[in-house]
């Protein structure tokens, strides 16, 4: 019965397009490019790990916990803040945010010491919290809710995108020009596609229906106790924010590890190691593209089958990447790295597919926040310390062989959401009429 349910009801389709098709467009071509901006102030530290841990002296510990502190303070501000944006504007959040992390990646470039370093990543995380959560909504908003999926994974493919970029032209740049030039490069970009997002995009043009649509948006602004209410309202939802986050701890080990994988095990120096960890992230960005078009085309009729494509998802790279790890360096575990890095983040369509279906449409940037908390506080934040921490009592190549298990969690929480989806979503369209 639970399966002929699913089977009858449509994915949600709480929101309809609000902007000119082209305009449309060139908003998500802007957002994404802050998002690419995002992920390479993020993670241009991890190309200049081998160079810090020398000149500095530091631990795998402190070097993971210069990345995770940005995935925790997403974690733990991303909520808040995509309150007040939901409550304050998202076009004028968005370009607020993008200006704080782009200043606090240029404070990194002029950092003397360790401490100072983790006081200016700690500016990057406050500065890119709520981006994510909000960006994703504000283009799902302009877009029919049929490309849900699509969209979902082709924004937050710039994450990997992003972290591709910085890393292979921070390791570069690096090697060329000193440490200190990769940070500028990485807030000169973000400055100067703030000024640009500034003066394209606009609150009034994202609403054609002049100031009664802008009226009619505003009073559609939720309130609290509508929020609170939206966001766990259902097994289901909560399941999809629990296997998101379980599943990017995967993916977040893998970049901000691989370049020092590369440089420790197969000798590479900085900038080759920069650029081949680049390689097999955007095979991972790739790849989480395709599997959010392939989840849309295999469930358009049946949104319940989004949860066993993302179990597929789940344990085939967890089997590729276990599999890799256990072989010694050389071309079969590269092989095999790469064919896991292409499915490893291939859950984030379908779990942000199911979080917009899953709540209204006014509390999407919110519901976002909260799949963003999910995925830094279980996956991004503890991702890079903890095999860090692992990694200075057993060394990398054991810690990295560890990392694929998690995605058995990942596995039993989509399960779970698969198990109610069908009720939920059920109940929440007859709420919603």
């Amino acid at each position: 019965m639970a399966a002929y349910i699913a089977e009858a009801l449509p994915e949600a389709s709480t929101s309809t397009p609000t902007a000119p098709r082209t305009y449309a467009w060139i908003v998500f071509a802007l957002t994404f490019g802050l998002l690419l901006s995002d992920y390479m102030s993020r993670q241009v530290l991890n190309a200049v790990f081998p160079v810090l841990k020398a000149e500095w002296t530091l631990s795998d510990t402190q070097l993971g916990s210069l990345s995770s502190i940005v995935a925790l303070l997403v974690g733990l501000l991303t909520f808040p803040l995509s309150v007040v944006a939901d409550r304050w504007g998202r076009v004028k959040s968005v370009t607020l945010m993008a200006a704080l992390w782009s200043l606090a990646t240029l404070g990194c470039a002029l950092a003397a010491n360790y401490n100072e370093m983790f006081i200016a990543r700690f500016c990057v995380g406050v500065g890119e919290a709520a981006y994510g959560s909000v960006g994703i909504a504000l283009i799902l908003s302009i877009f029919p809710a049929h490309l849900r999926s699509t969209l979902s994974s082709a924004f937050m493919a710039g994450g990997p995108v992003g972290s591709v970029i910085g890393m292979a032209f921070g390791g570069v740049i690096a090697a060329q020009f000193g440490w200190r030039w990769a940070f500028g490069a990485m807030a000169a970009f973000g400055l100067a596609l703030v000024i640009l997002y500034a003066l394209v995009v606009r609150e009034k043009r994202l609403c054609p229906h002049g100031v009664n649509g802008r009226v009619a948006q505003r009073a559609a602004r939720p309130g609290l106790r509508m929020i609170f209410s939206g966001l766990f309202s259902s097994v289901s939802v909560i399941a999809a924010y629990i296997g998101s986050g379980l599943q990017l701890f995967i993916m977040a080990a893998m970049l901000a590890w691989l370049p020092s994988f590369l440089n420790r095990y197969y000798d590479l120096p900085t900038d080759k190691a920069g650029v081949g960890a680049a390689v097999f992230i955007l095979i991972g960005a790739v790849g989480m593209i395709v599997c959010g078009i392939v989840t849309d085309r295999l469930s358009r009729a049946n949104a319940k089958r989004k949860w066993t494509i993302a179990m597929t998802y789940s344990l085939t790279s967890a089997g590729l990447l276990l599999l890799a790890f256990q072989f010694p360096p050389g071309p079969a575990q590269l092989v095999l790295l790469g064919a896991g890095m292409a499915m490893v983040a291939g859950t984030t369509g379908p779990a942000g597919a199911m979080v917009a279906n899953l709540t209204p449409a006014p509390i999407h940037a919110t519901a976002f926040a909260t799949l963003t908390l999910a995925n830094n506080l279980l996956g991004l934040a503890p991702g890079p310390f903890v095999t860090g921490l692992i990694a200075d009592r057993v060394g990398l190549m054991d810690a990295m062989q560890m990392v694929p298990l998690v995605a058995l969690g990942a596995v039993a929480a989509f399960a779970v959401g698969k198990r109610y989806y069908a009720e939920d979503l059920k109940r929440i369209q007859a709420q919603q009429h």
